[in-house]
């Protein structure tokens, strides 16, 4: 029989073979400062180096690590909910393993949770990303806010503890992409922040290229709401409004003013006008279309393909 800890730590890993030891270390060290048992899951998403190796041998030292190894890159997210899947704790702290997240604010979030929150997350007041990073994670929360009528957090991480009442809502949740903060969003639970700090990355860059960052951005914002297809409507009522004006314009022009626009101008600059707004609507509905096709096939979000053994206590 298995006994149930008190904190599962999931951490997704892409490669980080340098960071994976010290992460380790310093996630032990900071649990002793909290009266509470705890597991490490380590979930290797198929990124380069040897991971799934550095991870056997922790499990070998420390009967609280468990890892699973994906059987390709599913993405970070998707890893996450790989170990949400397996974690036993009854609270789930999710942090990155690129020692940006510091394992010492652990403590501090167990002990904010304690005084009665179900979730709690880390805001980092300074972070130290490059600046590309800063202003694109801005720019896409602001456009996230506009899209959906909600209200996000640039400085909140993912970064976190969450009460296993609201790990269990995740986890009935069947909706892809499966995007853990996402999820926890759709649960309803309240989420109070603290204050964190952010660390430099300690090795490499990150594995999100603006491609990936851009598909993220839209798996969010379509996963969340459906107000962009509201917004195609809004959008498109302008631009009737506006090719109304532009031809009232030309119409003033020939009438008072005597004169002649080039024949082709109106009809070529409307069309183009038009047929770009008529394109995006089409462009957002089939993005819908494609998320509802993929949802009805039921396709598992990952695929396992090692774990190490896990501990029995007895």
């Amino acid at each position: 029989m298995f006994d149930r800890p008190d904190i599962s730590i999931v951490v997704p890993v892409y490669g980080s073979d340098s960071t994976l030891a010290p992460l380790y270390e310093r996630i032990a060290a900071a649990a002793t400062r909290i009266p509470a048992s705890f597991e490490l899951i380590f979930v290797d998403d198929g990124g380069p180096g040897r991971p799934w190796e550095l991870i056997n041998e922790l499990a070998k030292r420390d009967p609280r690590v468990t890892g699973l190894k994906m059987s390709r890159n599913f993405g970070q997210h998707r890893a996450i909910m790989a170990g949400v899947d397996i974690a036993r704790g009854n609270w789930l702290v999710i942090m990155d393993c690129d020692l940006q997240d510091r394992p010492e604010e652990i403590p501090r979030l167990w002990g904010k949770a304690q005084e009665g929150h179900d979730v709690v997350v880390g805001r980092r007041v300074e972070r130290q990303d490059r600046i590309f990073e800063r202003l694109s994670s801005r720019l896409f929360h602001w456009f996230f806010g506009y899209l959906t009528d909600q209200k996000s957090d640039a400085a909140q991480a993912t970064f976190g503890i969450y009460a296993r009442k609201v790990v269990d809502s995740v986890k009935r949740l069947s909706e892809q992409p499966g995007i853990f903060p996402l999820l926890v969003r759709q649960t309803g639970f309240q989420v109070t922040t603290i204050a964190i700090a952010h660390d430099k990355r300690a090795d490499g860059k990150s594995s999100y290229t603006l491609g990936r960052k851009l598909s993220l951005a839209r798996d969010i914002i379509v996963s969340c709401s459906d107000t962009p297809r509201g917004r195609r409507l809004q959008r498109m009522s302008f631009m009737a409004v506006a090719a109304f004006c532009f031809g009232s314009a030309f119409l003033v022009r020939y009438f008072l003013f005597d004169d002649t626009p080039a024949a082709w101008t109106g009809a070529t600059v409307s069309l183009f006008f038009l047929s770009g707004i008529i394109l995006l609507g089409m462009g957002i509905r089939g993005i819908y279309t494609g998320r509802i096709f993929n949802h009805v096939k039921e396709r598992p979000l990952y695929a396992v393909k090692d774990r190490t053994p896990m501990s029995v206590k007895k």
